[in-house]
C-alpha cells in the first residue's frame, strides 16, 4: 500500500489535489482513498489531506499512517507542522520552498540525515507563473508523479485533463503547464 499525507492550508487545493490524484489512480484499476481532516474550514487554516493506494480493497479508514510520501504545499508548514510524524525509514518528502534543499534542511533539523529523501521545488511560484494565482496543488502533483514513478507524465496529464474538464480550456492548459513544469523542476 502507498500512503500519502498532504500538508496544506485551506484554499491551496490539497483536498482537490488528493481527490484528483485519486481519480487518476482509479483509472489504473487500483483501489484508492482520498480524504481530508481539518478544523475550521476557513481559508488559510492548516489542514491535512490523505491518499491510500493499493492493489487490494482498502479496509483501513484511520487518519494515522506511516506515509510513503509527505507532500508539503504550504512552505511555512514545513517549519511549523510535524511533517515527519509517523515517518518510515523510506518516507520521501516533497516540499514547496524558495530555499535550496540545504537551506531548508538547515532550518528543519528533523530532516537532517534524510537529504536523499527530501525533494524541493517552488510550487507557489510555478502556480503564479502558469495559473496566474497561488494554487500549488497542481505543481505538487507534477512533482509527485516524477518522484513516485507511479505514472508516465503523459498518462497523468491525459487523465488530469478529464478530471479538470468542467473548467474552461485556459484553466486546464495552465494546470497542464504547471504539472509539467513541476515534473521537470523538482530536485
Amino acid at each position: 500500500m502507498v500512503e500519502i499525507r498532504w500538508h496544506s492550508r485551506a484554499g491551496q487545493g490539497a483536498v482537490s489535489g488528493a481527490k484528483g490524484l485519486g481519480d487518476v489512480v482509479a483509472t489504473t484499476g487500483k483501489e484508492v482513498q482520498a480524504f481530508a481532516l481539518y478544523g475550521s474550514a476557513k481559508r488559510g487554516a492548516a489542514l491535512r489531506a490523505y491518499n491510500r493506494i493499493d492493489d487490494e480493497q482498502i479496509f483501513n479508514h484511520a487518519k494515522f499512517m506511516n506515509p510513503d510520501f509527505v507532500l508539503v504545499i504550504d512552505p511555512a508548514l514545513a517549519f511549523s507542522d510535524n511533517i515527519i510524524e509517523h515517518e518510515s525509514p523510506t518516507t520521501k518528502y516533497i516540499i514547496t520552498t524558495h530555499l535550496s534543499k540545504e537551506e531548508l534542511i538547515a532550518g528543519i533539523p528533523t530532516l537532517e540525515g534524510k537529504e536523499d529523501r527530501v525533494f524541493t521545488l517552488d510550487c507557489v511560484q510555478i502556480s503564479l507563473d502558469t495559473i496566474g494565482r497561488s494554487m500549488p496543488n497542481s505543481p505538487m502533483l507534477g512533482a509527485f508523479v516524477k518522484m513516485s514513478g507511479m505514472f508516465e507524465l503523459e498518462y497523468f496529464l491525459e487523465n488530469m485533463r478529464r478530471v479538470l474538464s468542467k473548467f474552461p480550456q485556459k484553466i486546464i492548459d495552465a494546470n497542464m503547464e504547471a504539472i509539467t513544469r513541476a515534473y521537470n523542476e523538482v530536485k
